[in-house]
């Protein structure tokens, strides 16, 4: 089973940047898909970025194109999260999650259907 741990939220202002790290143990990641979550108070939990470590396939919402970027380092085991230009409305915690993907052929996007779970790291923009 996969233990997922995120880190490197923060606080940041308008047009910064952060990476978050999420940190896998209990199982290397080969063959599972992860993605990033977020959730912003009052708000349902929305899919950021997806990558897959079967192909490298990587998929974004479109609130983030062009800012974000997925990567994953097969040998710490650990995916990240580059985000630059950041703005407000990216306020929220961030979640990474994990399927095993050997028998999916494209990226999931509901959160029902990521399996493993983080606890989430905080990101503040301030304006």
């Amino acid at each position: 089973e996969v233990q997922l741990v995120e880190s490197g939220g923060g606080l940041v202002q308008a047009g910064g940047s952060l990476r978050l790290s999420c940190a896998a143990s209990g199982s290397t990641l080969n063959n599972y898909a992860i993605g990033w979550f977020r959730q912003a108070p009052g708000k349902e939990r929305e899919r950021v970025s997806s990558i897959s470590s079967i192909d490298g396939s990587t998929d974004y919402a479109d609130s983030v194109k062009g800012r974000f970027t997925i990567s994953i380092d097969d040998a710490k085991n650990t995916v990240y999260l580059q985000m630059n230009s950041l703005k407000p409305e990216d306020t929220a915690v961030y979640y990474c999650a994990a399927y095993f993907a050997l028998s999916y052929y494209t990226l999931k996007v509901d959160a029902y259907e990521y399996d493993y779970w983080g606890q989430g790291t905080q990101v503040t923009v301030s304006s």
